[in-house]
């Protein structure tokens, strides 16, 4: 299922993206169904697995013209960040071996992890603020893991029960803040330095998720081209490790790492985000996150 959160000129609500320019409002086919599904997407997540039996009988027992009438047109509606207010955000630094290559630098034991607070989050096709003192803007592509269910000090075996489903991450990143601070919290969380979407793929599409192609462009062309089999820390340990330190919530964000090809390694010279450009941020099973750089203010 690819779930998606979105407004339209009479209300904001979520569904399941069915085609490419088709959304089916789920809350609108419980209510012509006579039943209730939560409010909001956030809600939704926190009914874990419920949420998915309960969106699987609506789908089985829904007839064509009740699935008709909760249909609306992706060019009729704005795609929003899938998460309102996610409780976390945890970020990955190094975890991908090209991208430690191309850095020099050496691959990690452990993990290597930074925090994004939630007001940095942008949705799809919002716009990316660059601030005046900012001169070296950059971006970096990642899987992100949405959690379904609460945990502390989960096994590896039952990693993947806690996780909910995939979006695409662009962890943005003020590179002259952070190498200038030498720890990365304030150069990567300025208002709209976390773009997400645009959906949550859930667990069960998603298939293996440590076997995706991750794409960046920029203006269209091609900087980042990789796969999740580069991780040094793989998404099921990536969750064991981090929940011997913190307790993982329903809705928390992980963001897994970028790969290979960000701005300032570009040879022979740095190719930094400047006003007016366009990043593309795209994952195999989940889609394609687009948003543009504007300058502040």
């Amino acid at each position: 299922m690819r779930l998606v959160r979105f407004s339209s000129t009479e209300r904001e609500s979520y569904g399941l993206q069915i085609a490419p320019d088709q959304i089916l409002d789920l809350p609108i086919l419980a209510q012509t169904m006579k039943r209730v599904l939560p409010p909001s997407l956030d809600d939704l997540i926190r009914l874990g697995d419920k949420s998915l039996a309960e969106i699987t009988h609506l789908l089985d027992r829904a007839h064509e013209n009740d699935k008709g009438k909760a249909t609306i047109g992706l060019k009729n509606t704005k795609l929003l960040a899938p998460l309102v207010s996610p409780p976390k955000i945890v970020c990955l630094g190094l975890n991908y071996r090209d991208h430690i290559a191309e850095t020099n630098a050496t691959l990690p034991d452990d993990l290597i992890i930074f925090m994004k607070p939630r007001t940095s989050v942008i949705g799809p096709d919002d716009v990316i603020s660059k601030p005046a003192f900012v001169e070296k803007l950059d971006y970096e592509a990642e899987l992100g893991v949405i959690i379904g269910r609460r945990g502390k000090n989960i096994s590896l075996e039952e990693a993947r029960r806690h996780i909910y489903g995939y979006t695409c991450f662009n962890d943005v990143s003020a590179r002259d803040i952070q190498f200038k601070d030498k720890q990365w919290t304030r150069g990567k969380s300025f208002d709209t330095f976390a773009p997400i979407g645009p959906c949550i793929t859930t667990t069960d599409q998603i298939g293996n998720p440590q076997n995706l192609w991750i794409r960046t462009r920029i203006n269209g062309e091609l900087r980042q081209n990789s796969s999740t089999r580069n991780m040094v820390f793989d998404v099921y340990q990536i969750v064991q490790k981090l929940s011997q330190v913190m307790t993982l919530e329903p809705c928390d964000v992980i963001a897994t790492g970028t790969p290979a090809g960000v701005g300032f390694v570009m040879k022979p010279m740095p190719k930094f985000l400047k006003s007016g450009d366009s990043v593309e941020i795209e994952i195999e099973e989940i889609g394609v996150l687009r948003n543009k750089v504007v300058d502040a203010g």
